[in-house]
């Protein structure tokens, strides 16, 4: 089982495409691009959905690694336990369950190439420390081996949230954060970059009605809208959007009637909630997704609250969790 995705020598299928119309992010493809042709370690950083994989894709296909491995890794899929072979392999008979004949890991892998940790806050401390000591010394030791090897990678990673305050609170390491932040880009969300929605609209629409064989098209009323709509989920939200029209909408031109309710941003009055109601559940969903990440203890410190607090709001709104209060169970 393997939690890196590896691209080498071939044209990468792009989810989203780099539009750059607006001042906001032609100043971000502008420091990508002059970034790109240096060894520099980056830091991306944006909301969920901005497009952060495909900046760093764009970094590596425009730098002199391009015709070298690209390798994803989710940092928030590797177990702990996992970490160390994922990243450095091992020898034959390391551990228990290891393959016969050993394992590349993915840092030996992604030699002249660059490596992506993607989603970088999400991994434990003990596995921040390991991965530390492997970008200081650029070298690699496979697990259950007596040799290093020196690897020459690009480090990029990516994260949707603050590491600076995750320091502060002792959730990232000072060392490693330092240590990635050599460059740092920050991608602004879509709803400060209006300009480039035109663009990614129409270029949607191109790309789903060459993929599905379709000849639609939005009417001005309807990217109207969408300019005017918050896009929370940003750039994968709008893909997302618009393969669903175009895949169920049977008219050639996509009108107002067809879009969903929400993007109008004109709740009826029977959408409209009680406030505490509203508050509620917007406790709830970030103590819930704190607790997918951490320990109570961790979660409350995340949350800005203090545990008392936390378990008490825990208990309030019905959540439950396991006897380690850990993970939720709900």
């Amino acid at each position: 089982m393997s939690f890196g995705q590896i691209q080498e020598n071939t044209a990468e299928p792009q989810v989203f495409p780099v539009i750059a119309i607006s001042p906001e992010m032609k100043k971000v493809l502008n420091l990508a691009k002059k970034v790109a042709s240096y060894p520099t370690t980056v830091l991306i950083s944006g909301e969920t959905g901005v497009g952060k994989e495909v900046l760093a894709s764009y970094i590596h296909r425009n730098s002199n690694r391009a015709n070298y491995p690209f390798i994803k890794v989710n940092c928030g899929a590797i177990p702990e336990s996992l970490l160390e072979s994922e990243l450095f392999g091992y020898e034959p008979g390391a551990f228990t369950g290891a393959r016969r004949e050993g394992a590349q890991g993915l840092l030996e892998a992604a030699n002249h190439g660059s490596i992506l940790f993607d989603e970088i806050s999400e991994l434990a401390p003990k596995a921040q420390a390991k991965l530390l000591r492997a970008l200081q010394e650029r070298e690699v030791r496979r697990v259950g081996g007596t040799w290093s090897k020196t690897v020459d990678v690009r480090v990029i990673s990516s994260t949707n949230r603050n590491l600076r305050e995750m320091v502060k609170k002792g959730l990232f390491r000072e060392d490693l954060f330092y240590r990635l932040q050599v460059v740092h880009i920050e991608i602004p969300p879509l709803r400060k970059r209006i300009a480039d929605i035109d663009g990614l609209l129409d270029y949607y629409v191109k790309h789903f009605s060459r993929e599905f064989g379709l000849n639609k098209s939005l009417s001005k009323e309807v990217k109207e809208i969408l300019r005017g709509y918050t896009w929370p989920g940003n750039v994968r939200e709008l893909r997302n959007l618009l393969e669903s029209l175009m895949v169920t909408v049977d008219k050639e031109v996509i009108d107002v009637t067809d879009l969903p309710r929400y993007t109008t941003n004109k709740p009826l009055a029977t959408d409209i909630r009680p406030l505490k109601e509203v508050v509620d559940d917007a406790e709830r969903q970030a103590i819930i997704n704190a607790l997918k990440s951490f320990s109570t203890q961790h979660a409350a410190e995340a949350l800005g609250i203090n545990y008392t607090t936390l378990m008490r709001k825990i208990q309030r709104l019905g959540i439950k969790t396991n006897k380690k209060n850990k993970f939720i169970c709900m």
